[in-house]
């Protein structure tokens, strides 16, 4: 488990681990978009929230899938992913095939002339974001794994065990703290 921080990048997951009880990040997993050494952004892939894209961004209403809680900073903003950086302006590559933004006005346009399918975006607000030197500290304190990311990890709907199976497929140790109880005092 040790020099997990030396392996992050952008298109890496980071990983909650068990000991993080802090409500933003409990059992999360999120995908890296920038990390270099003026701090680091990702979106939280598995806290799907209770209203739909189309009832809360205008210009996508063919978007019947949730909005996802991207973290606890700017909470105002709307950030997306997807897989069509072919067609989209200013898309940025995270990892082979999947983009992070790029136009939104025309990403609403090639939604709404069947260009794109509204399973090739993932849409949230907010995102997780660490200043210079901060992520490091908390990855020394145990607050953090690293894994690869797929495209597969992104679109899943499979929110409530992404955190376990991820965790879990890092092998080894890791297993035993995938089948740890969220509340470990209550066991």
């Amino acid at each position: 488990m040790d020099n997990e921080f030396e392996m992050l990048k952008a298109g890496k997951l980071l990983i909650a681990s068990a000991n993080l009880l802090e409500s933003n990040f409990k059992r999360t997993v999120l995908l890296m978009c920038e990390h270099n050494d003026e701090g680091s952004i990702g979106f939280i892939l598995n806290k799907p929230m209770e209203f739909k894209v189309c009832e809360a961004i205008s210009g996508f209403d063919e978007i019947d899938e949730p909005l996802h809680m991207g973290g606890p900073v700017q909470v105002d903003t709307v950030h997306f992913l997807h897989t069509r950086g072919d067609v989209i302006d200013d898309a940025q590559e995270v990892l082979p095939g999947l983009f992070w933004g790029g136009d939104k006005e025309q990403l609403s346009y090639l939604i709404n002339t069947g260009v794109i399918r509204p399973s090739e975006v993932r849409f949230f607000l907010g995102y997780a974001g660490w200043s210079a030197g901060q992520l490091k500290d908390e990855f020394e304190e145990g607050s953090w794994y690293t894994a690869d990311a797929s495209n597969e990890q992104v679109f899943t709907d499979e929110y409530e065990r992404m955190w376990s199976r991820t965790v879990r497929s890092k092998g080894g140790d890791y297993c035993l703290v995938a089948n740890s109880p969220e509340l470990p005092g209550m066991n």
